[in-house]
């Protein structure tokens, strides 16, 4: 059905799963109700949805309602066509991914058994055959999430290679983890493994300064670009750590720690820097401070406010840490490239930072608070890399391409790809909105 009108949402948000098949199959749970969320969610980012049901689910949601999700009509019996061995079997067309959300207890210890008398459990069945990646969401009652048997048979299934996304215990329930949960780990899947056993620090979030109790300065920071950066290594293999300031985070597998003014994060930094193999640090961190008032400050008379500089963290961290790999970030406020370049290399030579992250935030669409952005990339080495406008997310995947290029290689280090990523990352300098660099100069 490739003409099917609800396929046009496919790799409108990002092409982060573009030309990925994930089968996704639906069971008796009450939570297949959240499918077509889900489903949508993954077309979005590329993928292409085959979906498959248990008669049980059929009993929940409509076969209809999951064919208008995907575009696909929705296999709900096994034909002469052998749907199972058509999309998991041994051959060079078979799925990237096959995906059980939600999936029961029933479904679960079948498929730990060997039992494949369901559409669902006969595609799992072919799909560990045929060594398809398999990932399983669980939904159901508490009681029966906890059983002993349950737990036993995810055990097993876990030992054969089989990915578990845990749920959300709630009400005695074992709820469905939230979707962007779900697609996170299902894009990092796919993600190469070249940064496992690295640990990264990132900043992130703009800091405050207190005027007196109830009121504060602060900068239009996001935050977004380090969560995106937290996100990519982690989903690349590293064991990574946000320090965020002033931001709220939520379905996080990453550490994460939150902080509130520039001394804050400076402490945080120092605290979590042993072992830290990469710093990036793009936290907006306020310039200024004040002798902060204790009691709040009356309007009835004038006041004035004594700006004092606040500790520049980037230039401390090598005194604190001498061989970790530091990337920094200059943000600039309508100024022309040759001087944004310039600011940007000073601030690396003072900094002795490895790398440093240049952009104008005065420019339409790109910096603060903004899904987009422009950045300049310059090393130590004199290396000049600047992209065109481009989501945040594929920003912090090609920075990260940059550290791992510039990062010391140990003799016997081999950078790892999940074999379900094999071959399969395009270069996100090269997806549907062209190449983002731009230029790159010595």
């Amino acid at each position: 059905m490739e003409d099917h009108t609800s396929k046009s949402i496919i790799g409108t948000e990002s092409t982060e799963l573009s030309e990925k098949t994930i089968i996704l199959c639906i069971t008796g749970s009450v939570a297949a109700v959240k499918f077509p969320d889900l489903a949508r969610t993954l077309m979005r980012k590329g993928a292409n949805i085959i979906p498959v049901m248990t008669g049980s689910a059929k009993k929940i949601i409509h076969p209809n309602l999951i064919e208008w999700a995907t575009g696909n009509t929705c296999i709900t019996k096994l034909t002469g066509q052998i749907e199972h061995v058509q999309h998991c079997g041994k051959h060079n067309r078979k799925a990237d991914l096959l995906l059980i959300a939600p999936a029961t207890s029933n479904t679960i210890s079948k498929i730990a058994c060997g039992i494949d008398d369901t559409t669902v459990t006969t595609f799992a069945a072919t799909a560990l055959g045929s060594k398809i990646p398999i990932m399983i969401v669980p939904a159901m009652h508490e009681s029966m999430y906890t059983n002993p048997i349950i737990k036993k048979n995810i055990e097993t299934l876990k030992k054969q290679g089989i990915t578990f996304i845990e749920p959300d215990i709630k009400e005695n329930k074992a709820h469905l983890k939230p979707t962007a949960y779900i697609a996170k780990a299902i894009t990092g899947t796919f993600k190469k493994k070249d940064l496992k056993k690295k640990k990264i620090l990132i900043t992130a979030g703009p800091t405050i300064e207190y005027i007196d109790p109830i009121r504060i300065i602060t900068n239009p920071g996001s935050g977004k670009t380090g969560i995106y950066l937290a996100e990519a290594a982690q989903a690349r293999g590293a064991q990574a750590t946000l320090i965020i300031a002033n931001k709220d985070t939520e379905n996080c597998d990453y550490k994460t720690i939150h902080v509130k003014t520039t001394q804050d994060m400076y402490n945080a930094i120092k605290s979590n820097l042993k072992d830290t193999d990469i710093l990036i640090h793009t936290a907006s961190v306020s310039d200024f401070t004040f002798d902060a008032s204790k009691q709040k400050i009356s309007t009835k008379n004038k006041t004035t406010l004594t700006l004092k500089p606040t500790i520049k963290i980037l230039d401390k961290i090598k005194a604190l840490k001498k061989d970790i790999f530091l990337v920094g970030f200059k943000a600039e406020y309508s100024v022309s490239k040759q001087t944004l370049v310039k600011r940007a290399e000073e601030k690396l030579k003072i900094s002795g930072a490895d790398m440093i992250v240049a952009n104008d935030v005065s420019e339409e669409g790109c910096g603060f608070a903004t899904d987009e952005n422009k950045i300049i990339i310059i090393n130590k080495n004199g290396k000049i890399t600047e992209t065109k406008k481009a989501p945040k997310k594929e920003l912090a995947d090609l920075l990260l391409d940059k550290i791992t290029e510039k990062m010391p290689k140990n003799k016997n280090q081999n950078i790892t790809t999940n074999r379900v990523g094999e071959d399969s990352r395009k270069d996100i300098t090269k997806n549907q909105r062209g190449d983002i660099r731009h230029n790159t100069t010595n």
